[in-house]
């Protein structure tokens, strides 16, 4: 039980820092280039699409345990130290985010991105075949 028990703080402190590094992206300090590395993390994240399909044995869930913690190590270089100690900071007052409405809004947020991007692909691929027979 000592492992489960460890695996669970383990997911506090990553919620908890993904919540600094969600605070990081809105600081005025942060560069441009790491809050749009945050946002791709994040849209990643919760996207339902995935580089490798999470219905292929193994390899599905490969990709979410190699790419999300190497994406949010890398936006974490990026932010300046004092910037990330600021925020985890906030994070850990603020406690535990459940989601809640605003995880939902995000994630309906996220889908209609999707959905837009689809819709224009499908526009310009409509176009592009338009006049061939």
């Amino acid at each position: 039980m000592q492992w489960i028990d460890a695996l669970r703080q383990r997911a506090r402190e990553l919620k908890r820092e993904i919540h600094a590094l969600y605070l990081a992206a809105r600081h005025p300090l942060t560069p441009w280039y790491a809050k749009l590395l945050v946002a791709a993390i994040v849209a990643y994240a919760l996207s339902p699409i995935d580089l490798i399909p999470d219905f292929i044995p193994v390899l599905g869930y490969l990709d979410d345990l190699l790419l999300l913690p190497l994406g949010i190590a890398w936006a974490i270089r990026m932010i300046p130290a004092t910037v990330m100690i600021e925020c985890r900071a906030r994070a850990a007052q603020a406690g535990d985010p459940e989601g809640g409405l605003a995880g939902r809004v995000a994630a309906a947020a996220i889908v209609t991105l999707w959905i837009g991007f689809a819709a224009l692909c499908a526009l310009l691929a409509y176009r592009a075949h338009r006049g061939t027979p």
